[in-house]
């Protein structure tokens, strides 16, 4: 099986460095058109130049591709509404969208002013939200689209320092769930890719000997995947030092206790089963944990009404 992209076009933002650049030249390697987006700030979002992005077209354009250069800043609605727009222009539609870029304002919680968390979830949740939207009707009325959203281990498990950061990224897997529902009537598939990659992000985090080992091309083609035509919807796949895995979010049973045990107490009685996840459920929208409840509250109900008559 050979995956193409001939005659999709893509947006990768924040491809000018790093893992959004080895999504966009491989995306054009392998047929696609790609808008290459990159607003050119320095890690932590400051400053700005269109050098990152028209290097990147460059790179593709020598290989034979065709990609545009966008210097568009995803935390600001219009200019993604701008940055879709040119890649209409040019090419008609809009295929892919890969919500790749990102920031770091790293600083433990009690320190972290209202400007570093703002800036952080402006780019991250934000951005990929508003690029989405920018898509999100095109790709309605072509009744096909594929949609990458960048999550993160320390969103989903937490990472020192990154609140702000983790907030964020655990806020696009929220925003995923969601748009993977909406989207399926009408062609419209949602991922996330989890990578770990040798980055800008990471370069003074990571020794060099474990950067070595997580280099960005090993989580391509898990993102390219997810953007294929045949890919899964609704899934979470973390990448890094060529390691692929799935991430599930399931429930427990619980315990459904009687209305005298309703109480701290009670939950402090019953914690261990509630906490139990043996046999966990799996939900594939909010609705199914409601009817969930409720179905325990109506087995409840009617076991106590049955053994009153029988007293």
């Amino acid at each position: 099986m050979n995956i193409r992209f001939d005659g999709k076009v893509a947006i990768v933002t924040g491809a000018g460095n790093g893992l959004g650049r080895k999504h966009a030249v491989e995306l054009a390697r392998r047929g696609a058109k790609v808008l290459v987006n990159d607003y050119g700030g320095r890690r932590d979002g400051t400053g700005a130049s269109a050098s990152a992005s028209e290097a990147v077209v460059g790179e593709i354009a020598e290989n034979g591709g065709e990609a545009l250069a966008n210097d568009a800043d995803v935390s600001q609605y219009e200019e993604c509404l701008e940055m879709v727009a040119q890649a209409k222009q040019q090419w008609g539609r809009v295929d892919i969208l890969i919500n790749n870029a990102g920031i770091l304002r790293d600083r433990s919680f009690g320190k972290m002013g209202l400007e570093d968390w703002n800036s952080v979830i402006d780019v991250h949740l934000n951005g990929s939200a508003y690029c989405s939207m920018a898509v999100w009707n095109l790709m309605r009325e072509q009744q096909y689209g594929r949609i990458l959203m960048t999550t993160s281990s320390s969103g989903i498990y937490g990472n020192f320092g990154q609140s702000n950061y983790g907030a964020a990224k655990m806020g696009v897997v929220g925003l995923m769930n969601t748009l993977a529902i909406e989207g399926a009537k009408n062609g419209i598939k949602i991922n996330c890719i989890a990578p770990t990659a040798a980055t800008r992000m990471t370069a003074d985090i990571l020794s060099p000997e474990m950067l070595e080992r997580l280099k960005p091309e090993y989580v391509t083609p898990a993102a390219l995947y997810l953007v294929s035509e045949d890919c899964p919807n609704r899934q979470v796949i973390f990448a890094g030092a060529g390691h692929y895995s799935a991430l599930e979010i399931r429930e427990s049973i619980g315990a459904h206790l009687p209305q005298e045990e309703r109480t701290i107490e009670g939950v402090a009685a019953h914690f261990e089963t509630i906490t139990n996840m043996e046999d966990a459920d799996l939900f594939s929208n909010g609705s199914e944990h409601v009817m969930k409840i409720l179905k325990a509250e109506t087995i409840s109900s009617k076991t106590g009404a049955a053994q009153e008559g029988n007293e």
